[in-house]
């Protein structure tokens, strides 16, 4: 386990394998970023000459290892490239803290010399180095890289309480995200829904009494009435499961509630998916995984606000007794669904869901899910969608994901879908799928929304696109799960306990 120290100092006179420092572009030439100007100093004149010679810019993802030859403490120097001085964000500081975790993965002893000028920064460059250096080896047989053992943040800060809390804050998040990604990167056949379940159970015991947890089985769901639910996951072997977590501090005066779709494999049921799309279908759960793990992030940091999670489990499977296309499903709470697409089984288990959840009548309901390719096809595989009743709670989610390095985008849900909904079918309340070929992210948040209690507020986080990603790695996201919307959530419950 990595052990992290704030300290005031000179990268160039402190000892350790590596030293990092960010460059960054200004009028076409690689300049010094903030907190490396005692190495620049160090290096006098030769540094924009070293810099030229390997090639290096000082653009976002750019990465160089340099032997320092005695000119640092350190014989190491790692160059991260942070883009145009002018624009340099607290996301651009975590995208290269990510990229500087990740080219040092062998490294005992590493100091970090990024800008970390208050609590933000400081935040930033210790998330981005723990999710930058994220490797998923449970499967390897082969030795894997072990994360270093002492990392130094140097900053002028290191005294500030500011700056500590935001260090104990960055390791949770940190943690929790990674989390998310181990379930999402974990082979469907070992993460079935009771299997997921368990998991679950198992994580929140480490947080201790803060969280409750139940588990309904598929004995309790179907004499519950959770339709939706036990439709999607009657054709697999592994039963369907509803896991709800429960956290609620003393003191607090709003109520979260979180829903989250945790489909553990989507072969598209009798409405097949093509091989290839079929490949990556362990992280239909994002969702569910992505509330769990920020539900005992809020827990492990004490935030004054009570949450509680929902996460519907199903494996939509082929089979004999899989659902059909034409079946009609009676949901919890009473509404009737024709199914169109067994493909579009993720609306059907949040919409048991969120009628839960609305029965606690919470202050306001969040949902994610991996919901929609269209909202893929719509945002592209880096950014999310967000729709909903309450333009506010967007806006508020939207600048909790800018806050917390991940980006999403508001959709509406135009006054024509919710129409379709309701009318499409000839023999069920509503119709589970868009016959149309065009808005699918849309149609499938309104028909979500009709499953929201009446009055609440309500945004649906659609993660489709971010929630795996097929490429190289970038900034502080690996290839495979990203573990997207959990540090969002944790950061929009941050914001509501401070309001």
């Amino acid at each position: 386990m990595t052990t992290f120290t704030l300290r005031k100092g000179s990268p160039a006179k402190t000892r350790s394998d590596a030293v990092v420092v960010g460059v960054c572009t200004s009028g076409g030439e690689p300049v010094a970023a903030p907190g490396s100007e005692a190495v620049v100093s160090a290096y006098g004149k030769k540094f924009a000459a070293m810099v030229r010679a390997v090639g290096f810019e000082g653009k976002v993802g750019q990465v160089a290892k340099v032997p320092s030859a005695g000119t640092l403490k350190s014989p190491l120097l790692v160059l991260v490239g942070l883009g145009p001085a002018d624009e340099l964000t607290v996301n651009g500081v975590r995208r290269g803290a990510g990229i500087a975790g990740r080219a040092l993965s062998k490294a005992d002893d590493v100091v970090l010399a990024l800008p970390a000028r208050d609590a933000a920064e400081v935040r930033a460059v210790v998330e981005g180095w723990l999710l930058g250096g994220y490797a998923f080896s449970s499967y390897k047989t082969a030795p894997t890289p072990v994360p270093a053992d002492q990392v130094t943040v140097l900053t002028d800060a290191a005294r500030s309480k500011d700056a500590q809390a935001a260090l104990e804050a960055a390791q949770v998040v940190a943690a929790a995200v990674a989390r998310t990604r181990d379930w999402v990167n974990t082979p469907p056949g070992d993460l079935t829904p009771p299997l997921f379940a368990d998991a679950a159970v198992s994580a929140a015991k480490q947080v201790g009494r803060k969280v409750a947890v139940k588990v309904l089985d598929e004995k309790e769901l179907h004499a519950g009435g959770f339709g939706g639910i036990v439709a999607v996951g009657q054709g697999s072997d592994s039963p369907p499961r509803l896991v709800r977590l429960t956290y609620k501090p003393r003191g607090a005066k709003q109520h979260l509630a979180l829903v989250g779709k945790g489909i553990t494999f989507d072969s598209g049921g009798l409405w097949i998916k093509p091989g290839a799309s079929m490949a990556t279908m362990k992280c239909d759960m994002g969702g569910a995984a992505a509330v769990i793990s920020a539900t005992l992030a809020i827990a492990e940091l004490g935030l004054p606000i009570a949450v509680t999670a929902y996460a519907p489990m199903a494996e939509n499977m082929v089979s004999g007794t899989a659902q059909r296309p034409g079946d009609v499903v009676t949901m919890y709470g009473g509404k009737t669904v024709e199914v169109l697409n067994t493909d579009a089984e993720g609306r059907l288990v949040l919409g048991d869901a969120l009628v839960l959840a609305s029965e606690q009548q919470p202050d306001l309901v969040v949902d994610v899910a991996t919901l929609t390719g269209a909202c893929e096809q719509a945002l592209g595989d880096r950014v999310a969608g967000v729709m909903g009743n309450d333009d506010e709670l967007a806006g508020r989610i939207i600048s909790a994901g800018d806050r917390a390095g991940e980006a999403i985008w508001q959709l509406p849900i135009s006054e024509e879908m919710p129409v379709k909904v309701r009318t499409y079918s000839k023999v069920a309340d509503l119709m589970q799928h868009n016959v149309d070929l065009y808005g699918g992210a849309l149609y499938a948040a309104a028909f979500l929304q009709e499953f929201v209690g009446e009055g609440l507020p309500w945004a649906h986080l659609d993660i489709a696109g971010p929630a795996f990603n097929t490429r190289s790695a970038y900034g502080h996201v690996p290839a495979g799960g990203t573990g997207v919307a959990t540090a969002t959530l944790v950061e929009l419950a941050t914001e509501l306990a401070n309001g």
